[in-house]
């Protein structure tokens, strides 16, 4: 590997290589593609809705919107807004907020790579965040979060989240509530961004056809003089208190077909776990010849299901919804939801493994789809979480190599470890679950919990 000047070389793997600004500790991932001379740059904060307190919720997103309102060198007061600058010169621009992170990104021709990295240094501490702009900006929130509110679904989908948690920020949905929507300011917004928005609370990914050595000469160049800020991280992971029992949440509104959604408590994404519960979510929902699919949608009673955890950074939930036909009693999709999780506790083939492991090949990577810009600066090694690298980088490119992958699924005992955490009363299982390394154990798991009327959570929407 070549040494770069004024950077620390972390780790290389899947055509990936990983580097560290020296002067800042802003991390960087190249992933050099071919020679077609179009490039993809992008910027992600480790900061999300869970990073939010009370009274601030979404804060992330209205920053992400302010972010294109610009700086003193573009903006609309200096006649070159960024996206203007960007798509004259043929750019895509977007930019998203998740629970755990927020990331810009470009993609444009090669030759102007430097343009693309010159905005985002320019922004990350050079964000104006006139209050003008912000209460225009919130109109355009509000009539966002109005939107998302009269969509059944989304609806219920936030209301199981925020039944499901009490304490821990993953409660509020990332657009936040409309309360503290109505009540930003620009002096709360600029306290957040100075919470948040430094080079060491970042990650680059740049992918297409690039030199390396140049690419990095201009980050170097950008954002190198950029001060390192102190770190803002809290540990929530024990936030959240024991929950004792079930719960349950009936959302009724017009406009939308019947859907129910029964969700658990499981591990964040970098519990060893995790890669069981997202195979056992594939045995269950993917493709026609999936569980689910046969137990619901050929029979008539849903049109679409689905089942997966969270691929969040603390404890989430394993979700498993369908949208009922009309006519079709809940009472009864429970039902099958219930049995079809014990019958996969008590029976799951080699084969059915075997083709989820095809389709993640397929897909590119364990959270499915292929390797892109997003999927890099947000799931390959520490971009958001701080992995180990090659712990990182193995777990989510492990389709590449199928080899590979069944040895280090031995080595780390990823398949349904004996302290699966499902559940707030996990502790109280590990004994009973044993130590046996399959995919029935950890949906044994949920099995005692719903005899024991533990479900984590069980709604529907009419």
């Amino acid at each position: 590997m070549s040494h770069f000047p004024g950077f620390k070389h972390i780790h290389s793997e899947y055509g990936i290589d990983a580097y560290e600004l020296v002067s800042n500790g802003l991390q960087v991932l190249l992933a050099p593609s071919g020679n077609a001379p179009v490039s993809t740059f992008m910027i992600t904060y480790r900061v999300g809705s869970r990073n939010e307190a009370i009274g601030e919720t979404g804060a992330t997103h209205f920053l992400e919107h302010m972010m294109f309102k610009g700086t003193e060198k573009f903006s609309k007061a200096s006649g070159k807004t960024i996206f203007n600058v960007l798509q004259a010169r043929g750019a895509r621009v977007n930019a998203t907020t998740w629970n755990d992170r927020t990331n810009y990104y470009e993609m444009l021709p090669s030759e102007h790579l430097g343009l693309a990295v010159e905005i985002e240094a320019d922004r990350m501490r050079g964000l104006l965040l006139d209050p003008e702009e912000v209460a225009s900006e919130k109109t355009v929130i509000l009539n966002e979060f109005d939107r998302g509110e009269n969509e059944p679904l989304r609806k219920l989908i936030h209301s199981v989240w925020s039944s499901a948690f009490v304490a821990h920020p993953y409660h509020h949905p990332t657009i936040g509530w409309r309360k503290d929507i109505e009540q930003v300011t620009s002096d709360g917004l600029r306290s957040f961004y100075d919470r948040f928005y430094w080079p060491n609370n970042a990650t680059v990914s740049v992918i297409g056809g690039f030199e390396a050595e140049s690419v990095l000469e201009t980050i170097r160049s950008s954002f190198g003089p950029l001060p390192s800020g102190r770190s803002a991280e809290v540990d929530y992971a024990d936030m959240e208190p024991k929950q004792i029992g079930e719960r349950r949440v009936t959302i009724r509104m017009s406009g939308g077909m019947p859907a129910i959604i029964m969700a658990f408590k499981s591990p964040g994404i970098a519990h060893d776990d995790w890669p069981a519960l997202y195979v056992a979510g594939m045995v269950l929902s993917q493709g026609k010849s999936s569980r689910l699919a046969k137990a619901l949608v050929d029979t008539g009673m849903a049109t679409w299901q689905t089942a997966s955890p969270s691929a969040f950074q603390d404890p989430g939930l394993f979700s498993v919804m369908c949208s009922l036909t009309a006519g079709t009693d809940v009472a009864d999709v429970e039902t099958t939801l219930v049995e079809s999780i014990n019958e996969l506790a008590s029976n799951i083939q080699e084969d059915e493994i075997q083709r989820a492991f095809k389709k993640m090949e397929a897909g590119g990577s364990a959270t499915g789809g292929v390797i892109t810009p997003n999927k890099i600066a947000t799931d390959a090694f520490g971009g958001t979480f701080g992995i180990d690298p090659a712990t990182q980088a193995l777990f989510k490119n492990f389709s590449q190599d199928m080899t590979t992958t069944l040895e280090f699924y031995e080595a780390r005992e990823l398949v349904a470890q004996a302290n699966i955490e499902l559940f707030e009363t996990y502790s109280d299982l590990r004994e009973a679950a044993g130590a046996s390394n399959d995919l029935m154990n950890a949906f044994g798991l949920i099995v005692d919990n719903i005899e024991r009327g533990e479900i984590g959570l069980a709604t529907a929407v009419f």
